[in-house]
């Protein structure tokens, strides 16, 4: 944790005392570097910030852990309880030098292009899909999300699940609700003996796999990379001799092309008669027609479903008709749990996230640390001791193309360069570096080459700066 000091304009002394952001640039284009690549957006000048200065917004109610850790460090954050219509998150993503979000908010090519001074994007969350990724990473914006913070959460949901559905605890309830006294054992079973066949064999998938064993289940699974398998879990050779051998199906796999609609008529028809399907995953890897169509065959006994292939933009009476039309079936289907989303909400869960990506914000506005970035390359440089004096540290992030870091290094080869690193991902690269012994003419003199030379070729170019009297 550092504390925030003030950092003193260009033109004065750099002796600042704790790590801070100075200035931040987008380049124009040149036809020699496939100008066509980056998109055509106004450069950011070069302007020296307090702690203060730094603007970022929260949004969809984001744990209160992130919140405090960056208020605390001096930054300027704006908290909101719920996301943001178009218009409204257009106008407040103008200034803001970071966002954070959850599921629910999207931040597409189109919202992206109003965003002047953004530097990094916190996905409070799992999953990226709610991001433009590459589209950010051309307009220099690292994204930051926390993919395993919440696997235990979403694993013992889909264990409450498989109990639940096959105890058909959602009906009984709900009859007991409506006043109904209905004390049966049709179709009611344990799940020790049972087979759960997990598609995707990822953190949640492995955690649910030793839950599940320890409930006395047979594991399967099959995934696109041949795994080490944890306990007495077995791995299948393809998705058909899973879903002929299961008594239980989860998901637990990302959105891509592959796997949209991965589960659709012929799928279900493979699955084993009065089996249970459960996805917890991303709501376009099932087709929810077909499954309406399965359930009132009686071809399938169950399902639970957590994600939707689309959602309420905000909490309400807003799961009817009017989102899709199959929200009034899958609502009359017996033995259907719905839940809105909440595999990965809980306390703990949440807490560990708003640690995480809050964490990973912070170090990178301080000192350009990459790691975790989720497009861009994993770049970090160790943090300066408090015996070094004017020190200016430059991240540098451009199209990876040949030319573009000799040019880079022409300009720093006239300073004293302690340390440097460099690597790329697709085609954007990153550079970091930090020169010692600069004085507040030389620090000028390189801002102008440096931003002189963000002109001449596509680039984003953010320089730090941080000080003999930082703590880490």
């Amino acid at each position: 944790m550092t504390i925030p000091r003030d950092i003193t304009p260009v033109s004065n002394m750099i002796v600042p005392s704790s790590p801070s952001p100075s200035a931040f640039f987008n380049a124009g284009t040149s036809p020699s570097f496939e100008t066509s690549y980056f998109p055509a957006v106004p450069k950011k000048q070069p302007k020296p910030f307090n702690t203060g200065d730094i603007k970022i917004l929260l949004l969809e109610d984001i744990n209160r852990t992130a919140c405090e850790l960056l208020q605390k460090e001096g930054y300027q954050v704006e908290f909101h309880t719920s996301s943001l219509r178009d218009v409204e998150l257009i106008e407040k993503i103008r200034d803001v030098h970071v966002i954070g979000i959850r599921s629910k908010t999207k931040l597409t090519a189109s919202v992206l292009d109003h965003a002047k001074n953004l530097l990094a994007i916190g996905c409070f969350c799992i999953g990226t899909d709610q991001v433009d990724l590459e589209y950010a990473a051309k307009r220099g914006i690292a994204v930051f999300n926390s993919p395993f913070s919440n696997s235990r959460s979403v694993a013992e949901l889909v264990i409450a699940e498989v109990i639940m559905l096959a105890r058909r605890i959602g009906d009984k309830s709900m009859e007991m609700h409506l006043g109904t006294w209905q004390k049966a054992s049709t179709r009611c079973r344990e799940i020790r003996g049972k087979v759960l066949g997990i598609i995707g064999h990822g953190h949640i998938a492995s955690q649910l796999s030793v839950l599940a064993e320890s409930m006395g289940m047979s594991v399967l699974f099959c995934d696109a990379a041949p795994l080490v398998a944890i306990g007495k879990a077995r791995q299948v050779k393809n998705l058909t001799e899973l879903l002929a051998s299961s008594d239980f199906v989860s998901l637990h796999v990302p959105e891509t092309s592959q796997t949209h609609s991965l589960i659709g008529r012929a799928e279900l028809r493979a699955m084993k008669k009065g089996s249970y399907l459960i996805n917890a995953s991303r709501g376009c890897v099932v087709n929810l027609q077909a499954l309406c169509e399965a359930m009132r065959s009686g071809h399938l006994a169950g399902a639970a479903l957590d994600v939707f292939p689309c959602e309420p933009p905000a909490d309400g009476p807003h799961f009817n008709e009017d989102l899709a039309r199959w929200v009034t079936e899958i609502r009359g289907l017996p033995n259907v749990i719905l839940t809105p989303h909440i595999g990965g909400s809980t306390e703990e869960a949440q807490e560990a996230i708003g640690a995480e990506v809050g964490g990973a914000l912070l170090r990178y506005i301080n000192s350009g640390c990459t790691t975790g970035a989720a497009n861009m390359p994993e770049v970090t440089l160790r943090s300066l001791n408090v015996a070094e004096v004017s020190h200016l540290r430059v991240i540098f992030i451009h199209q990876n193309r040949p030319g573009v870091l000799r040019q880079v290094n022409n300009i720093l080869g006239d300073y004293n360069v302690e340390k440097q690193i460099s690597d790329s991902r697709g085609d954007i690269a990153y550079m970091m570096a930090d020169i010692s012994k600069v004085d507040s003419a030389e620090v000028k003199a390189l801002y102008t080459k440096l931003e002189v030379l963000s002109c001449e070729i596509p680039n984003f170019l953010t320089p730090f700066r941080l000080s003999s009297g930082s703590t880490h």
